[in-house]
């Protein structure tokens, strides 16, 4: 357990995931950590079900903290960042927000400010997510490694240079939404063939873990993980053969270029 105290400014969706994948691990304590939001009686709200410090101000959590998480959109980041960087500068920062690269925070911070840009995804919370970290950081060698030591509890940790960062983002930040539609959907199919719709996302849930966990233990091409399922004449080849004719591939690709096409 690290011995940091944790800020977090902008206590939203993903803030909320990521410390209470912590949390969740016992790699921090509730007491370790404080945080604020535009609107406080939310913030009070959020912050008593996880046990953690509500704060009003953004100063009051920088003053209590070690390391800052900043999580506010990425729209309001610069108007929350300006009144309070000569307060960051002694503080290690660590930044949640699509398109704020490095290179853009190094602009808006104090020059000389520790500071390092991530992205999570949402099953953080359960300590099964993914964080996409950008190489090109300024902590020191030692706050790096504390800090994906940390993170390493709850997720898998891909440092990525700065110009692959959008695409890994939508890879692992956008698909969950996906998965999620395709978990639906194969429910909905159970339910349809006789099954309860809890039994069936039961089901569907655990094999999508299931074969996400094989291909990370095994690292067979998934294209291997598939023919391993098909027996000659057999009911999952002709499965298959209805995705295709269907575009199921194509239509995952779609999906990526038009979240890619936004960004």
């Amino acid at each position: 357990m690290t011995n940091w105290k944790i800020g977090v400014i902008g206590f939203g969706n993903i803030a909320q995931a990521l410390i209470g994948g912590l949390l969740k691990v016992d790699a921090i304590s509730s007491d370790q950590v404080y945080v604020c939001s535009a609107h406080y009686d939310k913030c009070c709200a959020n912050a008593e079900r996880m046990s953690v410090h509500p704060c009003r101000t953004a100063e009051e959590v920088i003053e209590q903290s070690d390391l800052v998480i900043l999580a506010v959109k990425p729209y309001q980041m610069e108007k929350v960042c300006v009144p309070i960087q000569k307060l960051l500068k002694e503080k290690i920062v660590v930044t949640v927000a699509s398109k704020w690269n490095f290179d853009r925070f190094d602009e808006v911070l104090v020059s000389g400010t520790h500071h390092i840009s991530m992205i999570p995804n949402t099953p953080v919370a359960v300590a099964e997510g993914i964080v996409i970290i950008e190489e090109k950081n300024s902590l020191s060698e030692d706050e790096l490694n504390q800090w994906k030591a940390l993170l390493n509890q709850i997720a898998l940790v891909e440092m990525v240079d700065s110009d692959h960062m959008s695409i890994a983002d939508t890879i692992s930040g956008c698909t969950p939404a996906f998965t999620a539609m395709y978990l639906e959907a194969l429910g909905d199919a159970g339910v349809k063939h006789g099954l309860t719709r809890a039994m069936a996302y039961r089901l569907v849930a655990q094999m999508l873990k299931g074969t996400g966990s094989l291909y990370l233990e095994q690292g067979k091409h998934p294209g291997a993980m598939k023919d391993a399922v098909c027996s000659p004449n057999g009911t999952t080849i002709r499965g298959v053969e209805a995705l295709e004719k269907n575009g199921f591939r194509a239509a995952a690709m779609e999906a990526i270029n038009a979240a890619m096409n936004k960004k």
